[in-house]
């Protein structure tokens, strides 16, 4: 999965660079590993702007704007709070391409309706309307978090002729 996740990062950089767009991502399940992916690749200063790392309920208040009745009414793993998420990141950043993850890792924090390996991703960007997909992975925690990675990446991929 680890070459995967470089192959894609290696893709996304390139694209990035000819269309001169920085991304930063809002993480919650993935801890980062998103962002770490990308500044893996030497010279990701010129396309990669920042992450938050927004694994409380109060960081993803204070840092991106959620609003935490959004978080009260659908739940941290929800279309609602990913998308919110993703559009705090990008007007709390110099990015033109945001991407916002919040799942259910694993082994445990499942509930009705979202079992281990439901995470929700979101893209905004500049000129785009905000895109969102639920992923239901399988596998053990770190699976899970890779997986996730690797869709979110792609995703951005995906996502980035959208943007001026």
């Amino acid at each position: 999965m680890r070459n995967k996740i470089l192959d894609k990062v290696k893709e996304l950089a390139q694209a990035l660079s000819q269309a001169n767009v920085m991304v930063a991502t809002a993480e919650s399940c993935t801890g980062g590993m998103v962002a770490e992916a990308l500044t893996a690749l030497a010279g990701s200063s010129k396309w990669f702007e920042r992450a938050f790392i927004t694994y409380s309920y109060e960081s993803k208040y204070e840092m991106l704007g959620v609003h935490p009745i959004t978080v009260q009414e659908h739940g941290s793993v929800s279309k609602q709070c990913v998308e919110e998420m993703a559009i705090g990141a990008l007007q709390n950043s110099h990015a033109k391409l945001t991407v916002a993850i919040s799942g259910i890792a694993g082994p445990g924090g499942a509930s009705v309706g979202k079992p281990v390996g439901t995470i929700w991703i979101a893209w905004a960007g500049q000129h785009m309307s905000v895109v969102s997909q639920c992923f239901h992975f399988a596998g053990n925690r770190d699976s899970i978090r890779e997986q996730a990675t690797l869709a979110a990446l792609e995703g951005m991929l995906d996502r980035l002729h959208h943007i001026e």
